[in-house]
């Protein structure tokens, strides 16, 4: 059957989806060109307009221990995404070091679905941005935010729907690692931002940005 999940409720509606329901649906979420989706489908969803991911299952191919498609779809689940604008507004002094209008590297930890990306954008909004907090004033940063998905600036066709502040610069679509060292070399940013690290390259590279922050120089 078809269930809709909103926060916790859970709705299942009489309605039993069908191989050729999927297999519609799934044409209509790459646009018709599944080709050009490839290398999300490998990795298990598609990101559409307004910065929804859909999370996809079915029958894998592997090729060098690696998934490269997936076949004979069978499921999909939509993740609405959302943007609430001011929700960071509480904590946004705990990340900020007033001394030298910087932040601190701060890392965003919880259970899925607890509205960590939701957070983040707001973050990035702000510090891009800049905001008055009392009688002190924080001036915008260059921020350069690897969007490896796609949620965090829901990117569409070169424009982002989110948003990021008037000092953001996004990279979409790009594994962190690569992204972050394109960014420091290009783009000057004072803050670089990613969702879910989850990979030694990504962890590797943050020690090397934190590198440069020490001793001026990535290794």
């Amino acid at each position: 059957p078809l269930m809709l999940k909103i926060g916790q409720a859970e709705k299942i509606i009489q309605y039993k989806i069908t191989t050729d329901d999927i297999n519609f649906i799934f044409q209509k979420i790459c646009e018709n060109s599944i080709y050009t989706y490839q290398n999300q489908i490998a990795k298990g969803f598609v990101t559409i307009q307004g910065g929804n991911r859909v999370g996809i299952v079915g029958t894998a191919v592997i090729q060098d221990d690696k998934v490269i498609n997936l076949n004979y779809i069978s499921g999909l689940n939509f993740r609405i995404s959302s943007q609430i604008t001011g929700c960071s507004d509480k904590i946004i002094k705990e990340i900020i070091n007033s001394e030298d209008n910087s932040i601190y590297n701060t890392l965003i930890i919880g259970m899925p679905g607890t509205g960590k990306t939701t957070l983040l954008k707001d973050i990035i909004r702000n510090i891009s941005n800049g905001f008055i907090y009392g009688d002190d004033k924080f001036s915008g940063l260059n921020v350069s935010v690897i969007d490896e998905r796609g949620e965090i600036s829901a990117m569409y066709r070169g424009t982002a729907q989110n948003n990021l502040g008037i000092r953001t610069d996004v990279l979409n679509d790009i594994p962190k690692a690569i992204g972050m060292k394109m960014a420091v070399r290009s783009m000057n940013p004072k803050v670089i931002v990613a969702d879910e690290i989850g990979g030694k390259d990504d962890a590797d590279f943050m020690y090397r940005l934190l590198e440069i922050q020490v001793y001026g120089y990535v290794s």
